[in-house]
């Protein structure tokens, strides 16, 4: 059984479908069709510094498919927006669980594809901003920047951009630097 695209489901119906899907404001998303190899070099690439990073840190990396589960009223079992970030880090253990996360990840990175990158400019952005996601990432292989977001007061009033040339520092992880140029495929 696949959604259909007028009506609006839950986590209970989501994982009943077959395929790669994500739900906004009940809303379902279909993830197909698969990444582009310089999608999958980037998603890779920052994850390897993600990890190397937070290894001897409280924080786990997890990159997609993986489920994050975002609810008004910690009902998750109900809950209206579930999404696969590229890369999620974690600083909540608690927040963990087999099937996934339960409520914001500390850090969401997202790197655009055409077919995603309006979702993940828009529908994404304010999910993310609404649910306290602390740092939003999103990587853009075909001009090669990243915009780095950070939440002020429940908004992501702090941005910083950086092209291929520059090094990514995080407004949260202030010792975490990286030489854009590895993100991208050459």
């Amino acid at each position: 059984m696949n959604p259909e695209p007028s009506k609006l489901y839950t986590y209970a119906d989501y994982i009943q479908w077959d395929g790669r899907w994500e739900l906004i404001d009940g809303k379902a998303y279909n993830m197909s069709p698969s990444p582009t190899w310089e999608h999958q070099f980037t998603v890779m690439e920052l994850s390897f510094a993600f990890r190397s990073y937070f290894q001897n840190k409280d924080c786990y990396v997890a990159i997609a498919p993986f489920d994050v589960r975002l609810s008004e009223n910690d009902d998750y079992t109900y809950a209206k927006h579930v999404v696969q970030p590229d890369i999620s880090v974690i600083c909540n253990r608690n927040n963990l669980t087999p099937n996934g996360c339960l409520g914001a990840p500390t850090l969401i990175v997202e790197v655009l594809s055409p077919s995603t990158a309006l979702k993940d400019r828009n529908e994404k952005f304010k999910l993310y901003e609404q649910f306290g996601v602390n740092e939003y990432w999103i990587v853009d292989p075909l001009y090669k920047t990243i915009e780095v977001f950070g939440l002020e007061d429940g908004f992501f009033k702090k941005r910083e951009a950086f092209g291929e040339n520059e090094t990514i520092i995080s407004f949260l992880f202030t010792d975490f630097s990286l030489e854009a140029r590895r993100l991208f495929f050459l």
